[in-house]
């Protein structure tokens, strides 16, 4: 059985150009486990997803490819989103004009 959860996790570890031996050293854990799990060959522990989320910036919903539902979003809000995850360069900016802070 392959999982899942390994192509999230390639996907947002690129997205943040984080090699897998970045990763593993910032879980504290071996390179090989990351290769495992982006492999599909094993998936992480559930403690480990909190971990992995901190190190990705990335939401448990987004690693874990859960959705809302449509109706949670307005067709507006879908589009700041979209547009925000698209433009990693305007993040800051679009930050301090929000006074988001990280948390």
């Amino acid at each position: 059985m392959k999982y899942k959860i390994g192509t999230q996790i390639r996907k947002y570890r690129k997205f943040r150009g984080i090699s897998q031996k970045q990763l593993a050293e910032e879980l504290h854990i071996g390179t090989t486990r990351v290769s495992n799990w982006e492999q599909g060959l094993n998936r992480p522990d559930a403690d480990m997803i909190g971990d992995i989320c901190r190190v990705l910036k990335g939401s448990p919903s987004e690693l874990l490819d859960v959705h809302l539902s449509e109706e949670e979003f307005s067709t507006q809000e879908k589009a700041l989103i979209y547009a925000y995850r698209d433009k990693p360069e305007l993040r800051s900016a679009i930050d301090i004009l929000l006074d988001l802070k990280e948390k």
